[in-house]
């Protein structure tokens, strides 16, 4: 029997790949979205049904869920992969865009899982694989706090449901990516600004500059090297709690793990003088 992955943020980018590399290995797949009318590609394959999904609304939630379960009888693995980024100043962040950051990267995995447990229960286990970031055990870019913030609180979530799911054979799993190719990442990033307010503009160009000239970097990771340590995680391949992908995340690990917190913070800050 084959089995069945629900998948979040699926439109485009990691998500959209993932749910094609689960449909060719025969997985059934649940793909989400908050707009499944205007989705031509994943409607190709027999066995993806597309559901229609918005993470922050809990209603949705419930309602994709109970649909994904109607069409399929059973869910195997939930990929948490829906995401936005919040960029810029904290001071000059707009209060509704404080709290889509976390409404998104971090209220909305806890709307799944919360409405999945109880199906996972009742079928005596299941797996979540939370998609996180390198900058969810580290920082790396200025302005990034509330990205940063959510994230963290991500894999904070996803370790302390750790201790309460394994009774159950509810397994947990998170992946800390850094940017790939094709993600086309800008488009989704929010930035604070404020015109009358010029303290931060060196700050904020450098950083943007960064951003720019980021899809043309050797640092960018094959996506489908990320969709390879999904596919383990949910396979049973690997058991890794903590899987932190491509190299500029790793050698940011390094670094935070060989000096004191004060000399990595200044390292990063030197970056951008």
């Amino acid at each position: 029997m084959s089995k069945t992955v629900f998948i979040t943020g699926t439109s485009s980018g990691l998500g959209k790949l993932t749910a094609i590399r689960f449909a060719e290995m025969g997985w059934n797949v649940a793909a989400t979205m908050r707009t499944p009318e205007k989705e031509t590609e994943l409607t190709g394959y027999d066995n993806i049904k597309i559901f229609k999904l918005d993470v922050t609304n809990v209603h949705e939630v419930q309602a994709s869920i109970e649909q994904a379960i109607a069409a399929f009888g059973k869910i195997d693995v939930v990929v948490n992969n829906a995401g936005m980024g919040t960029y810029g100043p904290l001071e000059l962040a707009q209060e509704d865009a404080i709290d889509w950051q976390f409404a998104v990267n971090t209220r909305g995995p806890i709307n799944v899982i919360r409405k999945f447990i109880p199906h996972f229960r009742a079928n005596g286990g299941g797996m979540f694989i939370n998609i996180s970031s390198f900058m969810g055990i580290t920082t790396a870019v200025p302005l990034g706090s509330l990205y940063n913030m959510s994230k963290f609180a991500l894999e904070g979530l996803t370790e302390g449901l750790y201790y309460e799911l394994k009774p159950l054979n509810i397994e947990l799993r998170l992946i800390e990516q850094g940017g790939s190719t094709g993600n086309n990442f800008k488009t989704s990033i929010t930035w604070n600004r404020d015109d009358n307010i010029h303290d931060y503009d060196n700050l904020m160009t450098k950083v943007q500059n960064l951003m720019n000239h980021a899809e043309t970097s050797s640092s960018l990771d094959d996506p489908q090297i990320i969709v390879d340590a999904i596919v383990g995680l949910a396979t049973g391949e690997s058991n890794k709690f903590r899987t932190v992908i491509g190299t500029a995340g790793n050698d940011l690990m390094a670094l935070r793990n060989s000096v004191s917190i004060e000399q990595y913070l200044e390292t990063i800050a030197n970056n951008y003088k």
